[in-house]
């Protein structure tokens, strides 16, 4: 399985599961910066939907960079023979317009292309009316081959954003299923046939055959598309699909997050969670045997070679080695970079996704501030525009830590106290729901508050915008200057609360 990563580096996580219930990551399928050139690629643009597909011993994971604001695009798929890596380097494909590609192998041994584009050859009839079409793939030539056809522009009248299109072939069937109504609190899925790839595609009167939106904004999961399926070697069929969980109202600090659901064939068409119709938060485990994973440790000690790969940067890593495991052993070093985490930037910064509504984190910093301008410390992230520092710096020779509230771009201080600069400095932030508490210490879990409480709520991607989830780093800049200053953190601990 492969999700979107956006803006951030290594892109393409890349997880591998035997019950579809329990997951590891195996690495990222654009781990290399020749792969992937996130040069002051907007927050929330980057890489968009990827699909992976295999056949004939070679996986394929195919994608769209969006690459500005403007929203231009280009589309692209890699191969590996070992879906760990490594995987080639990017085949970009001309003449392929739109977003959220996908591949199919035809049974004739062709292989099909299909994505969204707008407007239809018979015209915008709407804001945001797009269609699908499909084109094939010669993949000896590395690009598309022969005529487009139009698909099919959706089965809801006037529900926008016709996208996320997979073909599959099933009991002499070409069925199409796509997301309509945009990613948002709208968002569906629905489901079309036809006995030709070319079509005509006939739809199904039980559209959409996914959706949320009819529950409300209260409903513990929202915004509910953008699906694939798989049949296990039992015979039993599983949906993947992304939605949000909000919490403290509607916000949506987890940004959208992957959720299963089973199905079954009826009448030639799927119904989803057959009797309920819609995803939960916890289904009857997949007739398969269950197959967990070693788990994983809480805290990173930086005693390895490499980054795990939980972590990521913020754009492809430039500058030079900002970031070191070797310097000092059993330390990550961040050295400073004048880049800032409030531009749209590759700052020093290296994080990892909060991926609980109740969750702490606390890592421990040694860095001693020579200038006004030096900071570090560790961030909560939504964008550049909005987020939460926890920065040592020095104001007037004194040594200070300062928690920063940044929204729509502008700084507030919430709070600062004096530290002694020569010792080691903890961390610690917990969450219950929005509430975010803020602690730390030089003298080793001896907590100290630095502040309680506070509104979380600007990580939430409804006040932020975007599509991505919070992140939470450790981070070090000079702030618009050159510096060779840097930051030692000897480890970094995240924890999920129970709920």
């Amino acid at each position: 399985m492969v999700t979107s990563s956006f803006e951030y580096f290594p892109g393409v996580p890349i997880f591998h599961s035997k019950d579809l219930v329990h997951w590891r990551q195996i690495g990222h399928v654009l781990d290399r910066p020749e792969q992937l050139n996130l040069d002051q690629t907007p927050n929330s643009r980057g890489i968009y939907a990827p699909t992976i597909r295999y056949h004939n011993g070679i996986f394929y994971m195919i994608t769209t960079f969006v690459v500005s604001k403007q929203g231009a695009r280009k589309n692209f798929y890699v191969t590996a023979e070992d879906p760990a890596g490594p995987w080639s380097n990017l085949i970009w494909l001309e003449g392929a317009p739109g977003i959220d590609p996908s591949l199919f192998f035809d049974d004739d041994g062709k292989v099909y292309y299909t994505g969204n584009r707008k407007p239809p050859p018979s015209g915008q009839q709407y804001l945001k009316h797009n269609e699908i079409w499909l084109q094939e793939l010669d993949l000896q030539k590395k690009q598309l081959v022969g005529p487009t056809y139009s698909l099919w522009d959706g089965a809801l009248k006037y529900a926008h954003a016709q996208e996320a299109p997979h073909l599959y072939k099933i009991n002499g069937w070409y069925y199409l299923m796509i997301a309509e109504g945009g990613t948002g609190h709208t968002h569906a899925v629905t489901i079309a046939r036809s006995k030709t790839i070319t079509g005509p595609y006939e739809m199904t009167e039980i559209n959409p055959i996914l959706t949320h939106r009819h529950l409300g904004k209260d409903f513990p999961i929202v915004n509910v598309g953008h699906a694939d399926i798989v049949e296990t070697q039992n015979g039993d069929w599983w949906m993947v699909c992304l939605a949000s969980r909000p919490y403290g109202g509607y916000y949506r600090n987890l940004g959208r997050e992957t959720f299963l659901v089973p199905f079954v064939w009826e009448d030639g068409w799927p119904i989803v969670n057959k009797g309920k119709g819609m995803v939960e938060s916890e289904v009857e485990f997949p007739n398969l045997d269950e197959h967990k994973w070693p788990a994983l440790p809480h805290t990173d000690s930086f005693e390895s070679e490499k980054l795990d790969d939980s972590w990521n940067f913020l754009r492809t890593p430039r500058g030079g080695d900002f970031w070191s495991l070797s310097d000092r052993q059993g330390y990550l070093r961040l050295k400073a970079k004048k880049e800032t985490i409030m531009e749209e930037e590759n700052p020093a910064f290296i994080g990892r996704r909060q991926q609980h509504i109740n969750f702490f984190a606390q890592t421990v910093m040694e860095f001693q501030p020579k200038t006004a301008y030096e900071t570090a410390g560790l961030v909560l992230l939504q964008n550049h525009n909005y987020q939460f520092r926890v920065e040592i710096l020095l104001d007037n020779q004194q040594t200070l830590i300062r928690l920063v509230r940044r929204e729509a771009g502008r700084d507030q201080i919430v709070a600062e106290k004096t530290i002694d600069g020569d010792k080691r400095i903890y961390f610690k932030v917990e969450a219950i729901g929005q509430d975010y508490s803020f602690f730390y210490t030089t003298e080793p879990f001896n907590w100290r508050i630095l502040a309680l409480n506070v509104d979380g709520r600007i990580l939430s991607t409804d006040l932020a915008g975007g599509f991505v989830g919070t992140y939470i780093g450790m981070y070090c800049s000079g702030n618009g200057k050159e510096s060779d200053n840097y930051a030692d953190f000897d480890w970094f601990e995240y924890y999920g609360i129970e709920e």
